[in-house]
């Protein structure tokens, strides 16, 4: 692991949850609390693609990394900043949460992979 995973995995992990948390707070004044996540979720899902496609360029193991560590950043600053401190009365581990987490590690791979197997057949001339 080099400087350019850490940078990717530490800087990009917590501003991806950072963005998903703010708007977070900004719709809860203004939406059920039950359907900020479903709210959310295409808007991180698209501001996500854009920095794995946009952002970041490296081998299917950088982004198999990045899954991991992006999940665990979600999963340890969920925990901390709305478990704890918010204490939802009605839990906050539901659907929406869970797919939430899959997006995070599956997107990353999804992304990898593609991209890996775009250059190589453009560096096999296929």
């Amino acid at each position: 692991m080099n400087k350019a995973f850490y940078k990717n995995a530490i800087l990009w992990g917590f501003a991806l949850w950072f963005i998903g948390y703010v708007l977070g707070i900004v719709l809860f004044f203004v939406v059920s609390p039950s359907m900020i996540g479903w709210i959310l979720t295409p808007i991180g899902v698209l501001i996500t693609l854009w920095v794995l496609f946009k952002k970041i360029s490296a081998s299917f193991e950088h982004y198999a990394l990045l899954a991991v560590a992006w999940t665990l950043i979600a999963i340890v600053l969920d925990y901390i900043f709305l478990v704890m401190i918010f204490k939802p009365a009605d839990g906050y581990y539901k659907l929406d949460v869970y797919l939430y987490y899959a997006l995070t590690l599956i997107l990353p791979l999804a992304v990898g992979w593609y991209k890996n197997r775009t250059q190589n057949m453009i560096d096999s001339g296929t």
